[in-house]
């Protein structure tokens, strides 16, 4: 059975839910277009108006720490730039991230939804070129839909939705923690080549629930009883940019 990308996902907002999308241009050296693009700032880095570019996830909110973030539906339009906050079927809050009134619309809706976790007022900022992942260098992360299924089976006794791992692509068709002996080899993923940089472990965030914001998973310790690991993503950089869609073939080559 040959691998194909089963989803394709960007989160325009860090922290905030993710788009699926059918199809991607990427470019060397850089994340998906619109990948954590933006992020909301707490406390003193909030504060801090002359840090510009990549900064340190724990400057933002991220449920790793703040699990009601996954409570919210957020929709992001590429054309108006405008992030489109929903809350159990019912729009809360919208603004347009390119805009100062907008994104202070948006700021005091995460202000009183957020209020009591941290002091001060959240800031919305732009990655402008770049991206706010976890890593200074852009990046895609990469999720075995076998791996997971593998954990669901013989750790977990539950499903494990596949959106808590907030990666960028899913892949179908590969063998249980094949993706593993990726590491360090470049990978071409349609018409594009990614090299495969390092093993991602699971995270506090991981065992948020995306449908309610409960945390209701222990990932990281059953990993740990259950394999000897923490491993259940890869992390890879574009090297050579092309166009990405579903279904295109996924193989590592010959190095």
């Amino acid at each position: 059975m040959n691998t194909t990308i089963a989803a394709i996902r960007r989160y325009p907002v860090k922290g905030l839910s993710g788009q699926d999308l059918p199809a991607v241009d990427l470019t060397a050296g850089q994340a998906i277009p619109l990948d954590r693009r933006y992020g909301l700032l707490h406390g003193p880095a909030a504060l801090d108006t002359d840090s510009e570019g990549w900064r340190l996830p724990s400057d933002f909110f991220t449920l790793d720490r703040t699990e009601k973030l996954a409570a919210l539906d957020t929709l992001f339009d590429d054309e108006t730039q405008a992030l489109i906050v929903r809350r159990g079927g019912r729009q809360v809050s919208r603004g347009r991230l390119d805009q100062p009134m907008g994104r202070t619309l948006l700021e005091q809706f995460f202000a009183a939804y957020l209020a009591g976790i941290v002091p001060g007022m959240p800031r919305l900022v732009d990655a402008k070129a770049g991206s706010f992942g976890d890593t200074e260098e852009p990046s895609l992360v990469l999720v075995n839909l076998a791996s997971l299924r593998d954990v669901e089976e013989r750790i977990a006794k539950k499903p494990v939705d596949p959106r808590r791992l907030r990666a960028n692509l899913l892949l179908d068709g590969l063998a249980p923690w094949a993706e593993q002996a990726w590491i360090g080899q470049t990978l071409s993923v349609g018409g594009a080549v990614l090299r495969v940089t390092e093993a991602v472990d699971c995270r506090p965030a991981n065992d948020v629930n995306p449908d309610n914001g409960a945390t209701d998973l222990n990932l990281l310790p059953i990993m740990e009883r259950g394999f000897g690991h923490t491993h259940i993503a890869i992390r890879a950089q574009v090297i050579a940019g092309g166009r990405i869609a579903l279904g295109d073939p996924v193989s590592p080559n010959a190095d």
